[in-house]
């Protein structure tokens, strides 16, 4: 099975993290992706890509276990240690390959 809706530039390298959600019942997995010449992590729900940040974002108000936050919808609540594990194989492998990672999610950029 191959995965869906994600960018053109976009290459599934590996499954970091997958779950069950539990208000759907749908399978989260959280990959480590190429996207373009760096490496980052993409959410997929049901095996369709969902956009969102590159890498975990901490929440402004943690509740239960929840510390952090990847994709906008939905919204995927990760633990400490989730966040953790994401960050090290993102980060691990951009540098070993000496990739400058950049992270413009969410930021509006005056270039344009």
């Amino acid at each position: 099975m191959s995965y869906s809706e994600m960018p053109a530039d976009m290459e599934v390298q590996e499954v970091i993290i997958d779950r069950v959600l539990q208000n759907t019942g749908a399978l989260l997995e959280i990959c480590l992706v190429k996207h373009g010449r760096q490496y980052e992590a993409a959410i997929f729900v049901d095996r369709k890509y969902k956009p969102g940040p590159p890498l975990p974002r901490p929440l402004e108000s943690p509740s239960g276990s929840a510390t952090h936050w990847m994709g906008v919808r939905p919204k995927v609540g990760l633990s400490d240690e989730e966040a953790e594990k994401i960050n090290e194989e993102v980060l691990g492998i951009n540098a070993a390959n000496r990739i400058t990672m950049k992270d413009a999610w969410g930021k509006i950029l005056d270039d344009y």
